[in-house]
């Protein structure tokens, strides 16, 4: 491998740079705290060496191991038979000797170790410790690593909290690892060699082809020397791949590398929010064409209903038409005027009078029976339309989950607006002025005493048999009322025509007003219905504005910082 020159890297380190605070600032919008401190942690710690991240299982031997490695002759970190390391301790290069504490989970201690100046080695709690917050401090200093050097114990590497936490480190962040066994001067070589066996196979189980396995002694080499302690072998791979002015070369491919892993998972939680949201936006659809659907199939059950309405009204005064003409007819006429000589209530006057209330018991029983029979198929198309979209709402599809590791605040929030939805939606199914409409039927605002409390939606056939009865019944009480006005006064002879041409006026007249009053009023009432139902929608459709708007920018800045890194790992792949 060739290296680069000082300056080139510090070029490709300053587009690192500026990558990834492009992606720290992508991070933030997508509201997840954890991500964004892991952004946060990596942008800070680019201009850090490289650095070995020791990990293990307490008393697995992590600090005398560092002890040894470091080859400094005495103790950097403390070794005790109780687990010691209580804060992760970063040890780095510096001219004098020093320790700082950087905050109370976290020690930065300078030594004047040659090897430091390309390494940094960064020793942690144990993966098991009970010490709280531990382990998930641990964690978050795992994405910013370089190379993770996982300690076991040599007689027993087979602890499963320790295999678990390799698979967040390998399988979550796609880290390079090499396994160590420490302490092998406590077991025979047989023993020995099926550990290291077993480690193999469990790594290449897990995804690693061709796992670095060290067996090793702090004991021993510190005691003796590296000629058997094992360091030897272990120092050599660390000298062929990382030192030697490789270092800052990997240092910048492994932030690459963990950029791109971020990245990933960035567009990943993305695609499914925007899954989401299109399943949001078909849902929200699906309502919308189901309103118009259940509107125009309760028109049609409106136009049914007036059709027969007329017909019943033809019927009925064609019928009476043709009464009062044979009655009013010239010996009709003649009859009833020389009846009425011996009694008035054979005269035209009175025959007139019984006539009128003949015609209105005749036409408010046809009509009654003509609501009767349409009133329940609209009752029913109004309340499958409510009964519909409450169904929907309940039956949607959720795709991004609350737990999901990104936008879990995303989905929740998302739930939130649903929940109430459908809370929203079932006090709007039971509250019966919602189905109620005074305004549309002024003249009827008292209805019944029993619908104030009953449910909304089990009260519309209810109200609307009062309503389009009352309507109806005004309608023809009207035409009724001017028809006796015609009659008033009437006698024989002269006035004939004029009543049958009056009569007829006012029937036509009645038949157009009950066609397009009970036509505009009912249609109007059920739009208005479907208008309200669209209206417990508003804080979903919001939500849908706004999360198109997010996704939308977000798409977009993500794509830019994959193309980016994609180019920026190319070139520097070609370089090194």
């Amino acid at each position: 491998m060739n290296n680069l020159i000082s300056h080139d890297i510090q070029v490709y380190r300053a587009q690192v740079e500026e990558i990834v605070k492009d992606l720290h600032e992508l991070a933030i919008q997508t509201g997840n705290e954890e991500l964004s401190r892991t952004v946060s942690d990596l942008r800070n710690r680019i201009n850090d060496p490289f650095m070995f991240v020791i990990v293990g299982e307490v008393k697995a031997g992590k600090s005398s191991f560092i002890n040894a490695l470091l080859a400094t002759g005495r103790e950097v970190t403390k070794v005790a038979p109780q687990p010691m390391t209580d804060t992760i301790q970063q040890i780095v290069y510096g001219e004098h000797e020093e320790i700082v504490t950087v905050n109370p989970f976290l020690k930065k201690i300078f030594l004047p170790v040659d090897i430091l100046r390309e390494i940094a080695i960064v020793d942690t709690p144990g993966t098991n410790t009970i010490i709280e917050h531990h382990q998930e401090i641990t964690e978050s200093f795992i994405p910013a690593s370089d190379l993770i050097v996982f300690v076991f114990e040599a007689k027993n590497p087979y602890r499963q909290s320790a295999w678990d936490f390799f698979e967040y480190i390998h399988g979550d962040w796609q880290k390079k690892v090499v396994f160590v066994l420490q302490q092998k001067d406590l077991m025979d070589a047989a023993d020995l060699e099926v550990n290291l066996r077993g480690v193999a196979e469990h790594a290449q189980k897990k995804g690693i082809e061709t796992p670095q396995i060290f067996a090793v002694s702090a004991k021993v080499e510190q005691e003796s020397g590296p000629e058997h302690s094992g360091f030897g072998p272990l120092r050599e791979y660390i000298r062929r791949h990382i030192t030697g002015g490789q270092a800052p070369v990997l240092k910048l491919q492994n932030n690459i590398a963990v950029a791109q892993n971020i990245d990933a998972r960035i567009r990943a939680g993305v695609e499914l929010r925007r899954a989401q949201w299109q399943a949001d936006v078909a849902f929200r659809k699906d309502i919308h064409d189901t309103l118009e659907q259940q509107e125009a199939k309760s028109f049609k059950h409106v136009d049914i209903l007036v059709e027969n309405l007329l017909a019943g009204y033809d019927r009925i005064t064609r019928a009476k038409r043709d009464e009062l003409g044979i009655g009013l007819s010239f010996f009709g006429l003649l009859k009833r005027s020389i009846a009425g000589i011996f009694s008035k209530k054979t005269s035209p006057q009175e025959w007139l009078s019984a006539f009128a209330q003949n015609f209105e018991q005749d036409l408010n029983a046809e009509m009654q029976k003509k609501l009767n029979e349409g009133v329940t198929d609209l009752a029913d198309s109004i309340q499958q339309m409510a009964k519909l979209i409450d169904l929907k709402i309940r039956s949607s599809e959720t795709i991004l989950r609350n737990d999901h590791e990104l936008f879990s605040s995303i989905a929740e929030r998302r739930g939130n607006v649903l929940r109430d939805l459908q809370e929203t939606f079932a006090r709007f199914l039971a509250q019966t002025e919602n189905f109620a409409e005074r305004d549309l039927f002024p003249d009827r605002s008292s209805i019944s005493p029993n619908i104030a409390t009953g449910s909304g939606l089990a009260i519309v056939g209810i109200i609307l048999a009062a309503v389009t009865q009352g309507m109806v019944f005004d309608i023809t009480g009207g035409v009724l009322t001017t028809i006796g006005l015609l009659f008033a006064g009437v006698t024989a002879g002269v006035k004939r025509r004029r009543i049958l041409e009056g009569f007829q006026t006012e029937l036509e007249k009645g038949r157009r007003l009950m066609e397009t009053e009970v036509t505009d009023k009912l249609k109007g009432y059920i739009s208005q219905l479907k208008s309200r139902i669209a209206g417990n929608f508003e804080h979903f459709d919001v939500l849908l504005e706004t999360e198109e708007v997010h996704i939308v920018r977000i798409e977009a800045q993500q794509a830019g910082i994959t193309q980016r890194l994609g180019e920026l790992a190319g070139r520097l792949a070609v370089q090194v």
